[in-house]
């Protein structure tokens, strides 16, 4: 099977104590932490005050029906063509016990074919960058593509 690794590197997070979207939320969420989603659990979570949050995945290429690759496996969501990898946000209380109240959408067909191509020759590491902020100073949420995400073959 062919595979590829993903590197997910975020930068500027919002803090551990976020306020929530008027009229859909809390007013306030506190200990937050952000995680990756592997199937319905939420792993390898980062606090909201950290530094930088990195995760890195590995993940199967098929060719799909387009002919482009069509990424697979426990991290990927969604159905052919409308692939991504969830980032979850959630409190956890003082047991460790998380409760997501949003996600972001990394949208894996945003990646250009020929990167996909050349990490797999290569065996290169596939680099997503982005910001874990909003506009509103939030835990970023929703569909990211780019330009708030860019992907790179990874320097090292």
């Amino acid at each position: 099977m062919t595979t590829v690794t993903i590197r997910i590197e975020g930068f500027n997070l919002p803090g551990r104590r976020c306020v929530g979207l008027p009229g859909i939320a809390k007013p306030v969420y506190e200990n937050v932490h952000v995680g990756v989603q592997q199937g319905r659990d939420v792993v390898n979570r980062v606090p909201g005050d950290a530094a930088t949050a990195s995760w890195e995945l590995e993940l199967a290429v098929v060719t799909g029906r387009d002919g482009n690759p069509d990424l697979r496996g426990p991290w990927v969501h969604g159905k052919p063509g409308d692939r991504f990898l969830y980032l979850s946000w959630g409190e956890c209380d003082a047991l460790g016990h998380f409760d997501s109240f949003r996600r972001a959408k990394l949208m894996l067909g945003t990646i250009d074919a020929a990167l996909v191509h050349e990490a797999v020759a290569g065996g290169s590491v596939i680099t997503a960058r982005l910001p874990l902020t909003d506009a509103r100073g939030g835990p970023i949420c929703a569909a990211v593509r780019p330009p708030t995400i860019q992907w790179s073959l990874a320097d090292d």
